[in-house]
């Protein structure tokens, strides 16, 4: 067999002999160096290597195993699926013969679920490695697992572009050979910040205004070789391309190139343009490695990518669009050199480049687990612990990860897999989708499950002529499902997508044994609930509805009917703290009812209207956050109404209340003396009596409905009651800081406690005519702050000492008020004179 002169060449002795001596290696080999075609076929040749031994070579994405598969094919000069075939999602080219499998790493899980033992396989390797998706960490720990408990004998090789070849081999304690790249000098450009600025922050906008004009630039600029465009995901894409229609020269061919594409339309993208030509590829992520895309000399990288976010505080995933990290960027400029010196546009500035991360977190850390928790369950292994990983699961995610398996039947609640979790992994779907199909067939739904399950594999089938997303309602891909057509106008159904969910589809009914029969629109909202339990929903506004989580999201009602009050919603998209339901479809609150009546609960509300000031009652029927009947309850327990009327006061606290001035005068009295003794008086300031409410006000609300009937009762007795020391402590309060004080005159005039400090004695001064000393309160401790009034009851003197000021300031006082009020009585010795409370006084 003869090897094309590749720079993994000279690095293959070394690692043949590694293999001979050791069962774990790492292979660090640069883009371009050949590891993904040449290795395999340089294992078929080595002595440890039985005569029928296969080798397993896993692939992060359908594309790659492909392309990989047939360009080791073609070096063979043999057809695909004879020594070397592939295996995919829906799609296998595998014989008898076949000796070099080309899988996806999805499926070296299910291989090592049905035999652990691996029997007849010699080798696996793991290409791509760096990437670290969340199947190939899985897959590498259940190998290892498998290699130690198993087959010593196993042959397993970790493939990785990058340097940290070191940390996996340190991990592994395996060691590390490395290989020389195929790679070119490229020049990198970095857009200028006035332009980036210009294009706007968002993503979406940058990306439509910059990229269709660096690529024309591009090929103005230089004058031959081929361009790839990185772009984060198809309706970028398709942007683009509506673009660029037209604005192309004659000679330069534009192609997409994505996993959805059927097979001819990507090998037409990975194929050399014809001579005298030139194409533009316009690619997602999957072009970054693995790829070979002959004639490529410039790349043009929008430097965004499309990537599932979980959010475990509300279980949600979201897709989201996020900068690439300085080490993807890297991977995709590396494309520009494979052939010779290249070129690389990137759409941010240099500055902005600086500030990317230097590497994403592994998906291990940032994804859904359920997938991964099912497998570990049905491998034997609760503790994640007990396996080798590079990155451990985390804890939380893992666990919320188990409460939805267990939530779908599909875990016992002690986390042993059930058969209705053996058979949802059997079916190589997620575990929401394996629930849903079977499920849905239980429920008489069996083909329209497997349609379903199908179409939520796929990107969206539909989109508006506009090139916008498509309405939400999920019935409509079902529609166009069965029809082929658009549901109506203004919509446009990708045809290719269509065809590969009607093929999953059939798969499934093969699966499942399910007759292939007409697909039930009206039976989405159902099917989704079943799978997305956690993503029911009911309208709230007419922009909003909240999840039964309690979380909220955007599903505008233009786009259902009037009446459709419940949802299930099978897609978020958006940011997760305000996501938005890309795809939902209503369900019938029967179903609800029937389908999810173990989760149903019945109990009786009574709480605070904070709006209206009342108690309302009522009788509800719940699905955690969502309600599905309510019915108003008037024969209450007086206790139940008691609480809610404390509790509705504690959140808006006392002053709510209306304190008559009896009332308000008693707190300020109380505030008085909790001032001067602390331990022997309660505190009655706002926040305390807010957290004391039950105690002071509770016994009095036996019969009370409502804030205007709280109001109108004797708050003052409220507080009188709550005093520990009972009647004698009423007492002594009279005693302390008495209501009112007698003064000369014979009036009675009611004390001013507001400032606590400085209790007030507001009077008349011709009432208090021979009174020497200032009156004092709290057992004598407080002088009272005498505020001296004029006839007209303005005051004219505010003192702490009345004997000073009957000896000093009344004589100027005096000589005031004599020339505005002639006719009172104003005597020339006030501490003899006789106090009075009209104008002269009284004679004997």
């Amino acid at each position: 067999m003869h090897l094309p002169d590749l720079p993994i060449r000279a690095a293959l002795p070394e690692l043949l002999r590694t293999l001979a001596t050791t069962t774990c290696a790492v292979l660090q080999a640069p883009p371009g160096a050949g590891k993904t075609t040449l290795v395999p076929l340089a294992l078929l040749e080595a002595d440890w290597m039985p005569p029928t031994g296969r080798i397993i070579v896993l692939e992060p994405r359908r594309l790659a195993a492909r392309a990989a598969a047939a360009r080791m094919a073609s070096l063979l000069g043999e057809p695909v699926g004879q020594t070397v075939g592939y295996r995919v999602r829906l799609e296998s080219r595998i014989s008898s013969r076949t000796r070099i499998e080309v899988a996806t790493e999805v499926i070296l899980t299910r291989m090592l679920q049905d035999d652990p033992a691996l029997e007849g396989v010699a080798a696996v390797l793991f290409d791509e490695f760096h990437e670290r998706s969340l199947q190939a960490d899985l897959g590498l720990a259940l190998a290892l697992d498998a290699q130690a408990v198993l087959r010593p004998d196993l042959r397993l090789l970790i493939m990785s572009a990058t340097l940290e070849a070191e940390r996996l081999g340190a991990w592994l304690g395996a060691p590390v050979v490395r290989s020389a790249g195929l790679q070119h000098a490229v020049a990198t450009h970095y857009l200028s910040p006035a332009r980036v600025a210009a294009a706007g922050n968002r993503p979406n906008d940058r990306l439509a205004t910059l990229t269709p004009a660096v690529i024309r630039e591009s090929l103005t600029h230089h004058p031959t070789g081929d361009l790839l465009v990185f772009l984060p995901g198809r309706a970028d894409q398709r942007r683009t391309a509506e673009k660029l229609a037209g604005a192309l020269p004659p000679t330069v061919d534009l192609h997409v190139l994505h996993g959805e594409l059927p097979a001819e339309q990507q090998d037409a993208a990975l194929r050399p343009a014809p001579a005298g030509r030139r194409k533009v590829v316009l690619a997602t992520s999957i072009a970054e490695t693995s790829l070979t895309i002959e004639g490529v000399t410039i790349v043009v990288d929008g430097g965004y990518a499309r990537v599932p976010q979980f959010e475990p505080r509300t279980g949600l995933t979201t897709l989201g669009t996020v900068p690439v990290s300085q080490a993807a960027a890297d991977q995709r400029r590396g494309r520009a050199g494979r052939l010779g010196p290249g070129t690389c546009y990137r759409l941010w500035t240099e500055a902005e480049h600086g500030m990317r991360p230097a590497h994403l977190p592994p998906e291990i850390l940032t994804a859904d687990l359920s997938g991964l928790a099912l497998e570990l369950a049905l491998w034997g292994t609760y503790d994640p612990a007990a396996l080798r990983w590079l990155d451990a699961p985390p804890a939380a995610a893992l666990a919320q990860a188990r409460d939805l398996l267990v939530r779908l039947g599909a875990l016992t609640s002690t986390g042993q897999p059930t058969p209705h979790g053996r058979a949802m992994a059997g079916l190589g779907l997620v575990p929401r989708l394996g629930h849903l199909v079977i499920r849905g067939k239980e429920a008489g739904h069996g083909a329209t499950a497997c349609a379903l399950a199908a179409l939520l594999t796929e990107r969206d089938i539909l989109r508006s002529a506009d090139g916008t997303p498509a309405p939400p309602d999920l019935r409509l891909r079902l529609e166009a499902l069965a029809s082929g057509r658009a549901p109506f106008p203004g919509l446009v159904p990708d045809a290719g997508a269509v065809r590969r969910v009607r093929e999953a589809a059939a798969v499934l009914r093969t699966r499942t044994g399910v007759r292939d029969t007409p697909v039930e629109v009206d039976a989405a909202g159902l099917l989704a609930a079943l799978a997305y339990p956690d993503r029911l929903a009911q309208r709230e506004t007419p922009e909003r509805v909240r999840l039964v989580t309690g979380q909220r999201a955007g599903l505008p009602a233009e786009y259902f009917s009037q009446t459709d009050t419940f949802f299930a919603v099978a897609h978020l998209d958006g940011p997760p703290a305000n996501p938005r339901a890309a795809l939902a479809a209503p369900v019938a609150q029967a179903d609800l009812e029937k389908y999810f009546a173990d989760q149903l609960e019945t109990r009786e509300e009574v709480r605070w209207d904070a709006a209206t000031g009342r108690i309302v009652a009522r009788r509800l029927r719940r699905l955690n956050a969502l309600t599905l009947a309510e019915t108003t309850l008037t024969q209450l327990a007086p206790e139940l109404v008691a609480e809610a009327l404390l509790e509705g006061l504690r959140g808006a606290g006392v002053s709510r209340l209306t304190w008559s001035a009896e009332a308000q005068q008693l707190r300020e009295r109380l505030a008085f003396l909790h001032q001067l003794e602390p331990t022997a008086w309660p505190d009655v300031a706002d926040a305390a009596l807010t957290e004391q409410l039950s105690d002071w006000l509770g016994p009095y609300l036996d019969g009370v409905r409502s804030l205007a009937e709280v109001n109108r009762l004797d708050l003052s007795e409220a507080l009188l009651s709550w005093l520990p020391g009972g009647w004698n402590q009423r007492q002594e309060l009279d005693r302390l800081a008495p209501a009112q004080l007698e003064v000369p005159s014979g009036s009675r005039i009611t004390l001013d406690y507001s400032e606590p400090a400085a209790p007030v004695l507001a009077v008349r001064l011709q009432e208090v005519f021979g009174l020497l000393d200032t009156p004092r309160v709290g057992g004598g401790r407080v002088p009272l702050t005498v505020h001296l009034l004029s006839p007209a009851r303005r005051p004219v003197q505010v003192t702490r000492d009345l004997r000073s000021f009957w000896t000093t300031g009344y004589f100027d006082v005096r000589k005031d008020l004599r020339g505005r009020y002639p006719k009172h009585f104003w005597p020339d010795n006030p501490l003899e004179a006789v106090p009075t409370r009209g104008i002269k006084p009284r004679r004997p």
